[in-house]
């Protein structure tokens, strides 16, 4: 029977080619779009930690998406944070959200205290800033667009210098002296939101109901591990159903697809099916048969999304800022739905082919 079923399908070989690759393309799809969200994520959850506070608190109304709330707080709150118990170092940072090419949150900061919350930067080229039109960007930054210290970026709709590339994961990508950021976004004397270090990463609650004790209960105050916490693709706002979204589509691809093959090779194999009857194959028999080509016509598919999945991540990887996450979980559940989605497409012409009267199949022309 095997042997019989790789003829079939090699005997067409453009109908299965295509088949595959709408199969790999639904791997595809699933395995990117969802490692893309998982990897935005991640990477974001990374450089947060990365910072090193132990208490955040951001505007009234914030998200605990960073970068969304705009630059509504005085500075000067920083003077009351500081004097709060346990409280040993305060790092304000102004904020914007940037859309050119991709979007991204640049972050202003005062480089002494910033430093303070987890150590000095580590510079892989150049050092900190020496003047207001300085800037620091990231090593993964620097990587994907070729930038080297002493280059010249844009942000914001102005040239800075690169004066160091620093290595990844303490927040933002690129780093502007606060003032500078300030003066850009219209927010003097305001910051977007403030870090705390704290003596000890164990007083953090008591920190926080401190903070709302002390006048501030408006103000979005929480601890680093229960922010990190937050971000997961269920909190995040429609990320569930984009990728509930993305696999209906997927799933949806790969079932007309099977099933419009399927369905045309048992009417071009009419007269082949009432040979295998009129021998005494049964219903489940040639049930078997179609089932099994599409499993087989599945798995190659299969194969195919997964390869082409990992070559784009590594391109991604190398040529942008952008992580993309294909976990090994993931690969199963992309598999798990291919191959389910190709049966259900199936069935209905491996039914049809199972109740040819083999008289009739015989007969057709």
């Amino acid at each position: 029977m095997n042997k019989m079923i790789v003829a079939n399908l090699a005997h067409r070989p453009m109908r299965s080619l295509i088949s595959i690759v709408a199969i790999a393309l639904e791997v595809t799809l699933i395995l990117l779009i969802v490692g893309l969200c998982l990897g935005l994520l991640s990477d974001s959850r990374q450089r947060q930690a990365g910072i090193g506070a132990d208490v955040v608190v951001m505007p009234p109304g914030s998200s605990f998406i960073v970068g969304l709330t705009g630059s509504p707080m005085s500075i000067k709150v920083g003077n009351l944070l500081a004097k709060i118990p346990h409280v040993i170092n305060v790092a304000p940072v102004v904020q914007s959200v940037s859309a050119q090419g991709a979007i991204e949150v640049i972050a202003g900061i005062d480089l002494e205290s910033y430093q303070k919350l987890s150590g000095p930067f580590r510079y892989v080229q150049g050092g900190p800033f020496r003047s207001p039109n300085d800037c620091l960007v990231d090593e993964i930054f620097a990587r994907s667009h070729h930038v080297k210290a002493g280059d010249t970026i844009e942000i914001l709709d102005n040239k800075f210098r690169v004066a160091g590339i620093v290595e990844p994961g303490k927040g933002a990508r690129k780093f502007l002296e606060i003032g500078v950021m300030q003066d850009l976004i219209g927010a003097q004397g305001k910051a977007t939101l403030f870090y705390l270090k704290l003596d000890n990463p164990a007083n953090a609650d008591q920190v926080v109901d401190d903070i709302k004790q002390a006048g501030m209960d408006r103000y979005v105050v929480t601890s680093m591990s229960y922010y990190l916490s937050m971000m997961t693709t269920s909190n995040y706002p429609g990320v569930s159903k984009f990728i509930d979204f993305v696999i209906a589509i997927s799933v949806i691809i790969g079932f007309i697809v099977i099933f419009q093959a399927m369905y045309t090779a048992v009417m071009e194999r009419t007269r082949e099916i009432g040979i295998l009857k009129s021998l005494g194959a049964s219903k489940f028999y040639i049930v078997n048969v179609i089932l099994r080509e599409t499993v087989l016509l599945a798995m190659a598919g299969v194969l195919v999304g997964i390869i082409f999945s990992l070559t784009v991540r590594a391109g991604i990887d190398r040529r942008s800022t952008l992580r993309v996450i294909v976990t090994g979980g993931w690969i199963i559940k992309a598999t798990a739905i291919a191959i389910v989605g190709a049966i259900l497409g199936a069935l209905y012409p491996a039914y049809k082919a199972a109740q040819k009267d083999p008289i009739d199949a015989l007969a057709y022309e």
